[in-house]
């Protein structure tokens, strides 16, 4: 089965650019730097699996998720760039560790290849407690998730996954798999070999994802690595500064910065 996608931008010279979104999220989430990177080159913005208008399935591991990005690219020609945020990006990591010959340019925004002590399952339980029936307008919903988490701003991302046309309205996400692979998505493979091309990792200066500890991870597997804090900004770089992060992100890409 093959990934929902979103194409932009139009074929050039250089290879697609494949864009891989995080936990809860969906391809739409990266629209921003679809729309820089689209002016230069064509773009492919994936659903994940379990997420969105994609497929859903019980293996939701990172080497089905790489899995799934390997497909796409062999179907846009059989080489990209790679750009992954949060478990996206630990699909995008996996990908040039296990299938180096597809990525040509790989960037992953605020995550390392390792595993991580924190859960989102507080966030499932409280998606999956939320009685839908009846709900005709995302303020209803969004008034009766801030019961149990109470930032807007995650409140208004969880909900952008939420189908109020579906009869009944319906998460467009398989919660009961994310909850039930949670150790998965906060986890990193082991094995796979060095990817040694080249790689940017751009972290938020306020968010704690890429620590020493990540760092070091980030230099043993991706051996030219440039990696670089951008103070100021949390986990959502893309989000919260999108026109300095999709210059960064174009100009690596296109071997301009």
């Amino acid at each position: 089965m093959m990934l929902n996608q979103i194409v932009s931008g139009a074929p050039s010279a250089l290879p697609p650019v494949v864009l891989a979104h995080g936990l809860f999220g969906q391809a739409r989430n990266l629209g921003g730097l679809a729309r820089r990177l689209g002016a230069d080159r064509q773009v492919v913005s994936v659903d994940m699996r379990n997420h969105g208008e994609s497929f859903q399935s019980p293996d939701h591991s990172y080497e089905a998720l790489a899995g799934d990005l390997a497909q796409v690219i062999e179907a846009q020609g059989g080489r990209a760039d790679v750009v992954g945020h949060s478990m996206g990006g630990k699909a995008a990591m996996r990908l040039a560790m296990t299938r180096p010959e597809l990525v040509r340019r790989l960037v992953v925004l605020d995550i390392a290849p390792v595993s991580y002590p924190h859960t989102q399952e507080s966030l499932i339980e409280a998606m999956e407690s939320l009685d839908l029936s009846g709900l005709t307008l995302r303020s209803q919903a969004d008034a009766a998730l801030a019961a149990k988490v109470q930032d807007p701003g995650v409140r208004a991302f969880l909900l952008q996954s939420l189908d109020l046309k579906a009869q009944p309205p319906a998460w467009k996400m398989n919660l009961a798999v994310l909850h039930e692979r949670m150790d998965d998505v906060t986890g990193f493979p082991a094995g796979g070999r060095p990817f040694d091309g080249p790689a940017l990792f751009l972290a938020g200066g306020d968010s704690d994802y890429v620590d020493p500890r990540g760092e070091s991870a980030i230099r043993a597997a991706f051996p030219q690595a440039v990696i670089e804090h951008m103070p100021g900004i949390g986990h959502w770089l893309h989000a919260e500064r999108p026109a300095e992060v999709g210059e960064r992100v174009a100009g690596f890409l296109n071997g301009t910065g």
